[in-house]
Formats: structure tokens, sequence, C-alpha cells
């Protein structure tokens, strides 16, 4: 058995197409407009929250007479005043790596405003196995014995069972896309994984703050806790409300402003 850790890989964002928006700007009747904006994620959030009230300068919506200025004191209005619709014009895809089925079952639960797609064990055959463990069994030399010694003979079972229906020599993919998929019944739920999600912003910061809580599965906790690492660092206006607290070791991310 080998023991893994999860990791989290950011393989995609959405991109500006600075195009289009200077001839927005233009016909709209604000072509001088600009915004300091540290990412492209955030300057859409903006521009579709300045355009609801047509806000790129004063006297351009003859309701407006003074407009917020910069993209860190707009966003920050945005965020504390729940226009949260705002956020979900931006997008991240992360592929999480060396995540359990555990992780996994727990993550589709989060289903408004993703995309998922996740390794297939119909199609990809297991032999060796490999698995995270959890702090309370690796602190427990007979926990850490049998939960090895456990992930090991399933790993046996799975070399096993595929001498016994000899699926290296079968030409028939069809076939063997059968046998894979009834071999997987008889993995642990344990076993590590990989799956692509995809998120807007509005619902990332949601599942930032319930899957970092002290209460979330270690392992999730451990995921989204360098999901924040990782955004909050890249797209600082929109997470700059968030303060960070260890607790059993793990970061617990919160902010008063929820529900956003």
């Amino acid at each position: 058995m080998e023991v893994v850790r999860p990791k989290v890989y950011l393989v995609g964002e959405t991109r500006a197409v600075y195009t289009g928006i200077t001839e927005y700007l233009e016909d709209v009747g604000a072509p001088e407009w600009v915004t300091d904006a540290p990412s492209d994620i955030e300057i859409l959030c903006e521009i579709m929250g300045r355009l609801c009230y047509k806000s790129f300068k004063p006297g351009l919506n003859p309701n407006v007479s003074k407009i917020r200025e910069g993209n860190d004191t707009y966003l920050k209005n945005i965020i504390h005043t729940k226009h949260g619709s705002v956020l979900e014009h931006g997008q991240v895809n992360f592929i999480f790596r060396n995540v359990s089925r555990v992780f996994t079952h727990e993550l589709v639960r989060h289903r408004m405003g993703v995309a998922i797609s996740q390794e297939s064990l119909r199609y990809v055959r297991l032999d060796k196995l490999s698995a995270f463990v959890p702090m309370l069994i690796e602190e427990n030399s007979d926990g850490m014995t049998l939960f090895s010694d456990t992930i090991e003979k399933l790993e046996e079972v799975q070399q096993n069972i595929a001498k016994i229906y000899e699926i290296e020599g079968i030409k028939d993919f069809g076939l063997k896309k059968k046998l894979t998929s009834a071999f997987r019944r008889v993995a642990p739920i344990g076993l590590a994984t990989s799956i692509g999600w995809s998120c807007n912003m509005r619902a990332l910061r949601h599942v930032i703050e319930m899957r970092t809580d002290p209460a979330a599965e270690e392992e999730i906790r451990i995921v989204f806790g360098e999901v924040f690492n990782i955004v909050s660092e890249r797209y600082p206006n929109l997470f700059a409300d968030y303060e960070v607290k260890i607790v059993d070791g793990l970061p617990h991310v919160t902010t008063a402003n929820r529900k956003v």
C-alpha cells in the first residue's frame, strides 16, 4: 500500500476578452474606464456589477453622482451587500489528486455552480492501491497496522481476481470494461483517486467555509485549506474578508459576512 496525501492543482480559470470589454465600454459611454483588478476574474466580477447600476463613472446613470473607485473597494462592497450573483461570472477549474472516494462522496453534495468529472473505475483497472491515512489512525500503531494490512489485502484481491479472469489476455474492450467494473466492487472507499472540479466564485466561497469548518471531515478540510491558499493569493480582492484560524492542526477559513 502506498500512503498518499491529497494534491490540489488549479488548471483553469475564466479569462476576460479585452476587445469585447473595450467595445462594450465605448458603446455604453465609458471608454475611459479602467480597473486595477489583479486578475481577469476580478475584472469580470467588477464589470458585471457595475453594469447592473451603470456605475462606470458619475452621471452615466442619472441616479448615481458618486462611484466607488478601485477593484478592491468595489468588490468589498459587493460582498458586504451580498450581491453574490455577480461573483458567479468567474469560474475556476481544479484537479484534486490522491483524494479518496470518501472525499468525492462528500464533494459531490455541492452541486450548485459546479461541474465534476471523476476518474472512472469502469475503465481504469485497479492494480496498486494507495490511500490517505487519517490522523487518528496514523497516530495509533495498532490502528495503522490494521489499516495497512487491510488495504494491502484488498490490493492482492484486485491482482488475484484479474488473474482468475485472465483479463490481461482479453482483446474485447467491452468485456474488459464489464470485468473492471465488477472488480471495483471489492475496492475500498478509502482508495485514492482523481476528480476534476470546476466552480464559480460564489459557490467556492460557500464551499471553502463549509469544508474548512472544524466539524468537516479531515481530508476535505486539508483539500479546501489548500484551495483557499491558492485562490486567496490569486484573487485577493474576492477573499480579503476572510480570516484563518488553525483548529486541530488544520485551517478554519471564516468570515462574519456569510452566505454571499
